[in-house]
């Protein structure tokens, strides 16, 4: 059934409107950092993922770099991210990150990473270790983490809180009534429990993202910023999903930019400190600012 339905409807296949179309990254800061990842074959979700917003990000000293490996113990319906069986920890990987970190001479990191459903500890002594090694390595970088819900384990998440990040972020990704189709292994109401335990448990900045296009109605829309809200959630980030290949969820909706606007606007009048709404918005669009 699902296969006749991504056949039948693929948005992504037609010509893109207009605020889809990004111009190639250039300038002498991303050039350098370019070469720099290129030469030292540094992994960063930034060229693996094709980010559109890569030039704007590194020319700030910005960029996102992803741990635990690339199979995912999940198989969400959004996600370009290999699933399967993943390989064994690389112990080594925080002092890897630290070091790329160094060479490229970040300001401002943003660390991600895949499910480990896997794991006793579902990643989160990788992930502590991981700061810490960028802490010692790079004392003047600010550190964003992009965490998984670690199935809700308040014991895996005290691991990111104890190592102070200045901000923590989980994305909800969609509304709730689409969860079960787009985060097939998540659930709506733990990720909201997850952001709202990170400010009980002492975080100072909290972050959540959602992506437009999937089927969502405005109404619904505006449900999840109101209880990102209620959750104490800080900053948003709202852009326009785009469907990864063939087998993944396809566009319903290129969302128009006024629509963006007005989630901004709406987003802004519920008190959130940040709010980045716009199609090509991804999660770690402007992350720099989002430590202020």
């Amino acid at each position: 059934m699902q296969k006749e339905a991504t056949s039948n409807i693929l948005p992504e296949r037609k010509a893109k409107p207009k605020w889809l179309r990004v111009k190639l990254p250039t300038g002498k800061k991303y050039t350098e950092l370019r070469g720099l990842v290129d030469k030292y074959q540094l992994n960063t979700i930034c060229t693996s993922g094709s980010c559109p917003n890569m030039g704007e990000c590194w020319g700030e000293g910005t960029a996102t770099f992803m741990i635990l490996g690339n199979i995912c113990t999940r198989s969400c319906g959004f996600c370009g991210v290999k699933t399967g069986r993943p390989e064994s920890v690389d112990w080594d990987e925080p002092e890897k990150v630290a070091r790329s970190i160094k060479i490229m001479k970040i300001k401002h990191a943003v660390l991600t990473s895949v499910d480990r459903d896997d794991l006793k500890d579902m990643g989160s002594i990788m992930w502590a270790e991981t700061v810490k090694a960028v802490r010692r390595m790079n004392p003047e970088t600010t550190l964003e983490t992009l965490i998984p819900d670690f199935q809700g384990l308040e014991k895996h998440i005290d691991r990111i809180v104890d190592v102070a990040p200045e901000v923590v972020s989980h994305n909800i990704e969609t509304v709730r009534r689409l969860t079960r189709e787009v985060r097939i292994q998540a659930q709506y109401d733990r990720s909201m429990g997850v952001l709202k335990y990170l400010k009980q448990a002492g975080q100072r900045r909290t972050k959540s993202g959602i992506m437009l296009g999937l089927g969502e109605t405005r109404e619904e829309v505006i449900e999840t910023l109101h209880d990102l809200k209620d959750n104490d959630v800080d900053v948003v980030t709202i852009g326009q999903y785009l469907q990864p290949s063939k087998k993944h969820l396809p566009v319903k909706k290129f969302i128009d930019p006024d629509q963006f606007k007005e989630f901004e606007e709406i987003g802004k009048s519920l008190g959130f400190r940040h709010v980045e709404s716009s199609a090509l918005v991804r999660s770690s669009y402007r992350a720099q600012k989002h430590i202020h």
